[in-house]
């Protein structure tokens, strides 16, 4: 019996030294997982401010390319323009072809002679 009874009691005590651990592993895991949430807040703030920034640069980014990279024009729209041009030139032509026999040649005369 008294051995039953030592038993008991260093069971007893065991138990209590391992209770009143788990109770601070308890208490600190808790206060962990406080800052923890606190510094997840203070993250989140940070990158919705960041990312409040950030929006409007890779906008104006977006526009700056678009200006300044250059771009490959397709074979049709190539093809248009050389049409454009050629269509431009020629009507240019037609024009100036009309327009010859308006053309006024200068002629000089010293008195009494003709000079061409």
């Amino acid at each position: 019996e008294e051995m039953a009874a030592a038993d008991y009691e260093k069971e007893t005590k065991e138990n209590a030294i391992d209770k009143a651990t788990k109770e601070q592993d308890v208490k600190y895991k808790a206060k962990e997982a406080d800052e923890l949430d606190a510094a997840v807040a203070e993250a989140t703030a940070d990158k919705t401010g960041v990312q409040a920034e950030l929006d409007p640069v890779l906008k104006y980014l977006a526009t700056l390319e678009d200006r300044c990279i250059a771009k490959a024009e397709t074979y049709e729209e190539k093809k248009a323009k050389r049409e454009s041009e050629i269509a431009g030139l020629k009507e240019a032509l037609s024009i100036l072809d009309g327009q010859s026999v308006f053309l006024q040649r200068k002629v000089r005369r010293i008195i009494g002679k003709p000079l061409v």
